[in-house]
């Protein structure tokens, strides 16, 4: 797949043109007339989709889907909206108050858009402008180019750019975890009472957005779980998280693992259903961070400092249960998540859909949690040993420890947290139960073995 970015206007009264990408349509397309119209409407490199070639995709595979920037990336939006956060007002006392932060339109990003659309930054004395980005290859291309200053990204990709996996190595910091739970394994509605274990998954081509992230790493071990051999029995295919619905709904993937609106939003179209959360294989699961360059925390520690504050003050806040409704209101516009509101506040209020024709209640589907967890860092480690993306001999407990503590900065969310006077866990690990058991560094033959 092609993941050459687009790059927008940073002029904050730029309006999109063909090169961006549109808002979603409000209905599902159910007709020919429909699929026409919306193809008129869909621009993305200069390209245009028809109904002639959305038809051979469907038939043929994803050529085109999967083409530059996706023909279907029915969620990019216009990265050049600035967020209400990002205005002019008094600065702080710090080295460098305009910042580039970096995300990818998904509730994992919750925390740093919120702190955006509510004027976190702004009250901490920060003008952010938030970048929005399709594909976590994208992202992590523009962290290290230094187009943003801070990047939301998948956790164990602190630990891939740390260790040069898959890129330049680049000292890389885990400053603050974003999320916890709120993913999901989303199969195409086709095969609804259909797969009733992880051996039912024999033979189909499941979607992922990222090698180094909690969703390959998760999904790989629940595959185990049904004797399967996730790079000889499936196909795991890396995909960005916007072209997950459209190629679920041509038939190019069977289903996918990603974090929403993109699991709930295949429901309420009719294409997919929700088979298993992540929440319930490994409960309270950390999955995306707020990470910076060792390199900007030297350089501007007094900046960096703030807006980690800034962050963790946003995420506490986005924990509350009675701030969900106003917090999806808020990031469900064009230039942050670009969804219909009752998809977004579904995902964070937890009154959502798992097949289009029923409606659950699970309140933490999704939470925000600031601590990183050394623990969880430990377990991602292990299973990035375990599939061959670290070498084997890297294999022992005090060798995993050194590379989790290089990254996760567990004792800055610790001082921020009670600067703000909230309360912090004193530990850098707990038990990780991960599909009913639990992990241990002291048996870690245990979780590295194929």
């Amino acid at each position: 797949m092609d993941n050459r970015r687009h790059t927008h206007s940073t002029d904050p009264h730029h309006i999109c043109d063909e090169h961006c990408s549109h808002q979603y349509i409000e209905q599902p397309i159910k007709t020919a007339d429909q699929l026409d119209r919306y193809i008129s409407d869909i621009k993305d490199t200069g390209l245009v989709l028809t109904r002639r070639q959305f038809v051979k995709s469907a038939v043929y595979g994803t050529a085109l889907l999967a083409s530059a920037g996706s023909l279907f990336s029915i969620l990019a939006g216009c990265a050049s909206d600035k967020p209400s956060g990002s205005a002019s007002g008094a600065t702080a006392d710090v080295e460098k108050p305009d910042l580039n932060v970096g995300f990818l339109p998904i509730t994992c990003a919750t925390p740093i858009l919120a702190a955006g659309a509510l004027n976190f930054y702004k009250k901490h004395g920060l003008n952010v402008t938030l970048k929005k980005y399709g594909g976590f290859a994208e992202i992590r291309d523009a962290f290290i180019a230094g187009e943003i200053d801070a990047a939301h990204m998948l956790s164990p990709m602190t630990m891939a750019l740390e260790l040069g996996l898959g890129s330049a190595k680049i000292p890389t910091r885990l400053a603050a975890t974003e999320n916890v739970n709120g993913q999901a394994i989303t199969m195409a509605i086709k095969h609804k009472d259909k797969i009733k274990s992880p051996k039912d998954l024999k033979g189909l081509t499941l979607g992922i957005p990222f090698d180094y992230s909690i969703h390959n790493l998760l999904l790989r071990h629940f595959l185990t779980q049904g004797g399967l051999d996730p790079d000889k029995d499936v196909t795991l295919r890396v995909t960005r998280p916007p072209d997950m619905i459209a190629l679920t709904a041509s038939g190019g993937i069977d289903g996918y693992i990603v974090s929403d609106p993109f699991n709930q939003r295949a429901v309420f179209e009719g294409i997919g259903y929700i088979y298993q959360m992540t929440g319930d294989l490994w409960p309270n699961h950390p999955c995306c961070a707020f990470a910076v360059k060792q390199d900007f925390i030297d350089k501007y520690p007094k900046t960096y400092h703030t807006l980690l504050t800034s962050i963790v003050e946003a995420t506490n806040y986005c924990s509350g249960d009675a701030h969900r409704a106003e917090i999806a209101k808020a990031i469900a516009p064009k230039q942050f998540l670009n969804q219909p509101e009752d998809v977004v506040s579904a995902v964070l209020t937890g009154k959502l859909k798992d097949t289009p024709d029923h409606t659950i209640s699970k309140p933490k589907y999704i939470d925000f949690d600031p601590f990183p967890w050394k623990s969880a860092a430990a377990w991602f480690v292990s299973q990035m040993i375990r599939w061959g993306y670290i070498p084997q001999d890297q294999a022992t407990p005090e060798a995993i420890r050194k590379i989790v503590d290089a990254v996760y900065l567990s004792d800055g969310v610790r001082q921020v947290q009670k600067e703000l006077g909230l309360k912090t866990p004193t530990e850098d690990y707990r038990p990780e139960v991960v599909m009913g058991k639990t992990f241990d560094l002291d048996h870690l033959q245990d979780w590295i073995k194929r």
